[in-house]
């Protein structure tokens, strides 16, 4: 019998599928592991070192907001550097922007999908 991964490990996993170009929201991600309600332990999830490779800056609020001080700027960077666009206060243009997996083929349910580095 397979071992189920523990919720930060499926975190990872949709972590590391989130294109580039695109954005995920701590909530859409806690939706996609099945865990609709556990959107704020999502961002506890990237506080993990074991973590630190996975493109976190590609995760924003549902409103487009960046996660803040001090990563705001590294974040914005990184993501005007893969194209994303900002409203004037600085919020990504979630509309266009925002990740969706169903639309690319991509299983409901990714929680057994192997972790990629």
């Amino acid at each position: 019998m397979a071992q189920q991964k523990g919720f930060y490990d499926q975190v990872y996993d949709v972590v590391a599928r989130i294109p580039s170009g695109r954005v995920a929201t701590f909530g859409q991600i806690a939706q996609l592991i099945g865990r609709p309600k556990m959107a704020r332990f999502v961002g506890y999830a990237s506080n993990n070192q074991k973590s630190w490779h996975l493109p976190w800056h590609r995760v924003v609020f549902k409103d487009g907001t960046l996660v803040g001080e001090p990563f705001f700027d590294q974040q914005y960077k990184a993501l005007k550097e893969e194209g994303i666009k900002f409203t004037k206060d600085k919020r990504v243009i979630m509309e266009q922007f925002q990740w969706h997996p169903e639309s690319e083929n991509i299983p409901d349910d990714i929680r057994d999908w192997p972790l990629v580095f």
